[in-house]
């Protein structure tokens, strides 16, 4: 988790570099570094979606192909179910239809 939550950063903040040089001075030293930098972390994100345990939440391993933003969409539904402990959810529900039909509702 902590080299996804790193190549998301990376990745984010090396396309905003490199819109922010396209629109602005457009030095070539920056765009092919920053380039190079980007694809790279695009990468990482990518195969580091793609190996992260199983279950993974729908849409993590599609977010992680969007550029610059799919990083941290993908961290934040990796987040999620870390978040959740396993059977938690699926105990509530559960307890809640017992206690209901205890109380015969």
């Amino acid at each position: 988790m902590r080299t996804l939550r790193f190549a998301a950063a990376v990745e984010a903040s090396s396309l905003a570099l490199l819109l922010l040089n396209l629109f602005t001075v457009h030095t070539g030293m920056i765009t092919s570094l920053g380039g190079l930098l980007h694809g790279t972390a695009y990468l990482t994100v990518i195969v580091t979606v793609f190996l992260a345990p199983a279950p993974t939440p729908p849409g993590a391993k599609g977010c992680a192909f969007l550029p610059g933003i799919g990083g941290l969409l993908a961290l934040r539904l990796l987040g999620r179910r870390s978040l959740v402990p396993p059977g938690t959810r699926d105990d509530t529900t559960d307890g809640q239809a017992r206690g209901e039909l205890a109380e015969g509702t």
